[in-house]
């Protein structure tokens, strides 16, 4: 039987989700929206009558704390989907060699 390339199946396993440097398009996005709301809210605070300034700032502010949270809690989830992929990867590279990725030929039991 050939031997066949796990490598591209098994990229990464062991190191973590590979990561690339987010554009400052993403980075614009995920935090300068809410950092805008909540200055927009501290401004708000600031310039306007007691009551709507006091209004205004709770509500700028917790609607940019409330995306900033959002924006965590997709990445959050985003990143427990590759860590899947790579358990899977190393489950089906257990059954086909008897062996987990990270462990050395000599580790390992009898073969399968």
């Amino acid at each position: 039987m050939p031997e066949q390339d796990h490598s591209s199946r098994l990229a990464g396993h062991g190191a973590g989700p590979s990561r690339t440097r987010p554009s400052a398009w993403l980075i614009g996005v995920r935090y300068g929206i809410p950092a805008a709301m909540i200055i927009g809210g501290v401004v708000l605070a600031l310039v306007g009558s007691s009551d709507q300034g006091i209004e205004g700032f709770a509500m700028a502010v917790g609607g940019g704390l409330s995306v900033l949270l959002l924006n965590t809690l997709y990445r959050v989830g985003v990143s427990g989907e590759a860590e899947r992929d790579q358990e899977d990867a190393a489950r089906a590279y257990y059954t086909e060699h008897g062996r987990w990725p990270d462990e050395a030929e000599s580790d390992a039991g009898p073969k399968r």
